[in-house]
């Protein structure tokens, strides 16, 4: 009698036979999921390639079991059950090891060395640094705490925390990188002094204001001379910033426009992980 035994890596390398029925499914959810909107059955079934007497039955299916849903307007939705398995997904994820993978190819196809940052307990912290293959004599390490003021990396944080976290952060930004004095920072009235009770200069509101309407930053020279820097957010399931992601390359060099090369496939790489992450943008003027 002969045992007969299965290679997992022979298995691993063959075409996996699936169930058609389950397949034809999955375009339909994919569909959904790309409108990102509730769908008729029409719309839905068009959108998957295929006719709605084909789609119908699938998506009954659907709805039984609790992936999807359909309101009074006849639109299919997420359901109960996939809500729940989006959920456990997210709670898995840990964005600085899902951006692993965006940063090495940012660096390789930017040909720039890219950082990645998250906001630890002193502030902006450089968790990520990919070289690039001419790497940059900077002082920027992992490890490194930015400055809210005076780097790119830290003004996107200070963009998108809550006001009263980017407040106290500010009152020690003199200890991070490229720090400023607080008189750079802060216009005090005549009858209190210190960062404390300082109030922000509008100029440095406005820079923030600017950075979320452009969804990037540029530092140009600055903290390092010589180096230009594009920054920008990642965002998650709640709307909340989890890491920074800048792209950095010597001044004589590095299209630092926001409409160039290197800023266009930074903001493509943030917002892929923005959407892996959960983050759903708001349509301007909604």
């Amino acid at each position: 009698m002969t045992t007969e035994t299965l290679d997992p890596s022979a298995a691993d390398t063959k075409p996996q036979r699936g169930i058609q029925s389950l397949d034809s499914t999955g375009e339909l959810l994919a569909a959904l999921v790309a409108a990102g909107v509730p769908l008729t059955l029409r719309d839905l079934a068009a959108a998957a390639g295929m006719p709605p007497a084909k789609a119908f039955p699938h998506l009954v299916s659907l709805q039984k079991i609790g992936l999807l849903s359909r309101d009074a307007d006849g639109c299919f939705a997420a359901g109960p059950l996939a809500l729940e398995l989006g959920l456990i997904g997210l709670q898995r994820l840990s964005p600085t090891r899902e951006a692993e993978a965006e940063v090495v190819e940012l660096a390789a196809s930017t040909d720039m060395s890219v950082a990645m940052a998250v906001l630890g307990p002193l502030g902006p912290t450089v968790v990520r640094l990919e070289e690039s293959p001419r790497p940059l004599h900077v002082s920027l390490r992992v490890g490194t705490v930015m400055s809210l003021v005076n780097t790119a990396i830290g003004r996107v944080f200070a963009a998108y925390i809550a006001d009263d976290v980017r407040r106290d952060l500010l009152g020690q930004d003199g200890l991070r990188l490229a720090g400023a004095e607080p008189a750079e920072i802060f216009a005090q009235s005549s009858s209190t002094r210190g960062a404390a009770a300082a109030r922000l200069q509008p100029g440095y509101l406005q820079r923030l204001a600017q950075i979320r309407a452009n969804g990037i930053d540029t530092a140009l020279n600055k903290p390092i001379p010589g180096i230009n820097t594009l920054a920008a957010p990642v965002f998650d399931h709640t709307g909340s910033i989890c890491v920074v992601i800048a792209v950095m390359g010597p001044a004589g060099s590095f299209d630092s426009d926001t409409a160039g090369h290197p800023a266009l496939t930074l903001l493509a790489a943030t917002q892929r992980l923005s959407h892996r992450f959960g983050y759903m943008a708001v349509p301007a003027g909604s």
